[in-house]
């Protein structure tokens, strides 16, 4: 199940947006392209955010820089691809510089949670997922019932489905959450509990803005989407043949 754009573009060119995919895309080329494997393990380390250097009073700016930083090019792809579904709609509806903001201080909230789940990691964090997904939890609260498409795949089988934020968006919460408690968390890999802090703290932030908007009664003047026209789109069905099967 995999997002790939919303029916609610927004109404205003969104330049935080723009310019943080820009920055992702041109310090990701900056250093992936030109650095060996031991160079890239040892500018993660440097550069990534490591719970225990961090703990012991060490390493505070890469709670930042670490922001910036993707580990692959589908690493780089996914996070910039979500962050510019989800976050034209809240850029308008938090301005540019308070979206910015916001969008920092949720990686934030992602690094502690991270951070204070395994104390004693020594493996770095890399990605912007963390701050994204702060920006889903912002869209969630703000547009629960606005239409996501979703690419669903199943073997050789693939079709989209326009399916409301509330449901794509809280699956994949749960799905954080399932992760965390399930997998090991000295392991490396994806940092679920990143993800879920991320979360979390963009719902928090975005509640001033829900309340100022005036909370339910926002919600109920806009239907739960963004207030913007709709695009409509074909879902697209796949191309493989279907096969009937004939009785004898």
């Amino acid at each position: 199940m995999f997002p790939i754009r919303d029916h609610n573009p927004s109404g205003k060119t969104p330049i935080v947006t723009i310019a943080l995919i820009a920055a992702n895309i041109l310090i990701f080329l900056a250093y992936f392209t030109s650095m060996s494997d031991r160079e890239l393990a040892y500018f993660f380390f440097r550069w990534g955010l490591v719970p225990a250097r961090v703990l012991s009073g060490e390493g505070y700016e890469t709670v930042l820089t670490s922001m910036f930083l993707h580990g692959g090019w589908m690493h780089l792809a996914g996070n910039m691809l979500f962050l510019w579904i989800f976050g034209d709609n809240l850029e308008e509806e938090m301005g540019h510089v308070g979206f910015l903001l916001f969008y920092l201080a949720s990686g934030l909230a992602a690094a502690g949670l991270q951070t204070f789940a395994d104390t004693s990691s020594a493996v770095p964090m890399v990605g912007a997922s963390g701050a994204i997904a702060g920006v889903m939890g912002g869209y969630l609260l703000m547009f629960p019932k606005a239409k996501v498409d979703v690419l669903f795949i199943f073997v050789i089988f693939f079709r989209i489905f326009a399916i409301p934020a509330w449901i794509v968006l809280g699956v994949w919460f749960g799905s954080q959450l399932l992760s965390g408690y399930s997998m090991p968390t000295d392991g490396g890999g994806v940092a679920y509990w990143a993800h879920a802090g991320g979360f979390v703290g963009g719902v928090v932030l975005t509640l001033r803005v829900w309340l100022r908007r005036g909370a339910r009664g926002y919600w109920n003047r806009t239907e739960g989407h963004p207030p913007h026209p709709e695009t409509a789109f074909k879902a697209s069905k796949s191309n493989i043949p279907v096969i009937s099967r004939r009785r004898m």
